[in-house]
């Protein structure tokens, strides 16, 4: 709903979006200012839903100094701390209850720094759920928006007739934050059930594996017992033997 109202808005005022879709092309290589917001859990005995987001993180240079690095997540936090790779901005907010209000503050804070130009591209590094036995860690833009990726879905447009006060650009800028804010509950929600999947498939493969080394143990064990039992009959009868021949 909130992209189609964007797209609308553009559609009437195609500079709405300027403050949003600025490229800052001028800035390349190193001069470009990069935040990554990454999502883990508070908790291990998930597998490797933490390694895998956390690699990701590293791989995509988020860790490089002239970057800015956001965590949510105990295991991120104590991860990077331990590396001694500074973290920007700590949002102390358990990874376990994904609200709203705390997708706001995030957000609020990442655009705040892309508008003041501290930051020139926004990413954030979470898992996503594809169904209920994969889940994958991705890596999503988020600033600058991309023209192309806000589609109108409802072909009526009723702003072409509404008036926009102050004006649509105005208006724009102050939806997008919660466009944003959107996308990051939406990271926040499916990194969360992810982790409980993935936690879920850990347990239940750490069962399945002591299972089968309780088999493993117990035919073992079987084996050991009959065998000194074996062991036992056949030193009775070697000595019934050896007792009938002395006498």
């Amino acid at each position: 709903m909130i992209q189609d109202g964007l797209a609308k808005i553009l559609n009437i005022s195609h500079s709405a979006g300027t403050t949003f879709f600025d490229e800052r092309p001028e800035r390349k290589g190193d001069d470009r200012r990069k935040g990554y917001l990454v999502i883990t859990a508070d908790k291990g005995l998930a597998g490797a839903y933490n390694h895998n987001v956390i690699k990701m993180a590293e791989e995509s240079a988020a860790v490089e100094t002239h970057n800015m690095l956001f965590i949510v997540g105990q295991v991120g936090r104590h991860y990077f701390e331990r590396k001694n790779i500074p973290i920007d901005i700590n949002f102390r907010y358990t990874a376990q209850n994904p609200t709203m209000n705390r997708a706001r503050h995030i957000s609020k804070t990442l655009v705040d720094l892309f508008v003041n130009e501290k930051l020139d591209e926004v990413y954030v590094v979470y898992t996503k759920m594809i169904n209920s036995i994969t889940v994958e860690p991705v890596m999503q833009k988020v600033l600058p928006l991309k023209e192309e990726h806000i589609e109108i879905r409802d072909e009526n447009n009723y702003y072409a007739h509404a008036e926009f006060i102050p004006d649509a650009k105005t208006v724009f800028n102050n939806i997008v934050p919660d466009y944003i804010a959107g996308f990051v509950y939406g990271a926040l929600i499916e990194s969360y059930c992810s982790e409980h999947n993935a936690r879920m498939m850990a347990m239940q493969t750490a069962t399945d594996a002591a299972s089968d080394m309780l088999k493993s143990l117990s035919v073992q064990y079987n084996r050991a017992r009959q065998a000194a039992i074996t062991q036992e009959i056949t030193e009775v009868v070697a000595g019934s033997k050896a007792q009938k021949k002395n006498n």
